[in-house]
């Protein structure tokens, strides 16, 4: 008898593996504006909670982050009972895929979304199918369009990264209305705080409002809490009652849970986030469109720069140009964009840093 070959489930080795923006170059001080993080830190309340929540380290986290889901609830104006936590919206994102998804199920994205949307669908056995975007932005038409009665879930970057852009809440409304009562419609609004445009919302009246949207949220950005992977869904109560069934029982840890709960009641360090940010990405913008590249108009704390295809003038070279100058920035190949880069709004002097930057590798141009 032949050997039994030990496989995984169909589609996980279809997955290419998820490639995070660089932190480091070796030797070089650095400039990081690969991941998109604030500048600003986090708040110097979630750090002491942080480091009170050292004294107890022995004992287990509360299972139900009690704390740390009355404190979203509060600020937000939300039953409790309806909010889920996990270990950044990363998992929250694949406990949705693993309680909706199956073989033969489809998962639909849209062309430039984030990459953990096909991964989360392969792992979960089902089909990625991904509906094209127009001028880098959601098109709910084309999403409609790709629905079919295999179709379980739809997932939604609102904003999107890395593009920065954004879809109305009219259109995101005309997008639930369309779609079937069975289809899990999920709203991955990690970077809903920088967002100041009236026809925006980041999906909250919409959970409340229907049985099958889910929106997502992430301590990761504006909050400056990266590092302890903490992010949090609003669900239905039957969603809610299913991703609690699969979740691991202690799945964000104790200083988790102090850190975020104590962020949270930070609203004025957010409000500081959101300044800089609204200083600092039009200036950014701008300052790079008089070099003759092109952005991406953005809401988001970030921008997608697009750069000619001449080799020596392209995007990969002026990442390599600014990686020895320091100055790390995101390669969006992964995404289908290889000839744009992702920046991050950082400092004053990192942003001023990174322009002249720029400024001498376009000038470096024949």
């Amino acid at each position: 008898m032949a050997p039994l070959t030990l496989k995984p489930r169909p589609g996980v080795l279809d997955i290419e593996a998820y490639v995070p923006g660089e932190s480091h170059l070796p030797g070089i001080k650095t400039i990081k504006l690969s991941s998109n993080e604030t500048p600003l830190g986090p708040s110097p309340k979630a750090v002491a909670a942080f480091s009170a929540a050292g004294a107890e380290l022995e004992r287990y986290p509360d299972g139900q982050a009690t704390a740390l889901r009355a404190a979203i609830a509060r600020r937000f104006g939300l039953n409790p009972q309806h909010i889920v936590c996990g270990a950044g919206s990363d998992e929250l994102i694949s406990l949705i895929a693993h309680a909706y998804l199956g073989p033969g199920d489809e998962g639909i994205y849209t062309e430039h979304g984030f990459l953990l949307y096909r991964i989360v669908i392969l792992a979960a056995g089902a089909t990625p199918v991904v509906a094209p975007e127009t001028d880098l932005r959601t098109d709910v038409d084309a999403i409609l369009a790709r629905v079919t009665e295999r179709t379980r879930i739809v997932f939604l970057a609102n904003p999107n990264n890395p593009t920065g852009t954004y879809l109305s809440i009219a259109e995101v409304r005309r997008l639930r209305a369309a779609l079937p009562g069975n289809v899990l419609l999920v709203l991955d609004a990690a970077y809903a705080e920088y967002v100041r445009r009236n026809d925006y919302e980041a999906g909250l009246e919409l959970v409340a409002t229907t049985e099958n949207t889910v929106m997502t949220r992430t301590f990761s950005k504006i909050f400056g809490l990266a590092g302890l992977r903490i992010g949090w869904a609003y669900c239905p109560a039957a969603v809610a009652d299913a991703l609690n069934r699969i979740r691991g029982p202690f799945n964000l840890s104790v200083p988790s849970i102090a850190a975020g709960a104590a962020a949270m009641e930070d609203w004025p360090h957010i409000e500081a986030a959101v300044r800089h940010n609204e200083e600092w990405l039009p200036w950014l913008t701008g300052e790079i469109e008089k070099l003759g590249l092109v952005v991406t108009p953005s809401v988001a704390n970030f921008i997608l720069v697009h750069f000619p295809s001449t080799p020596g003038h392209d995007a990969a070279a002026c990442d390599a140009f600014l990686k020895e100058r320091g100055i790390i920035l995101r390669r969006v190949t992964g995404y289908g964009l290889p000839g744009a880069l992702r920046i991050t709004i950082g400092t004053e002097a990192e942003n001023r840093q990174l322009v002249d930057a720029l400024a001498a590798f376009v000038g470096a141009r024949p």
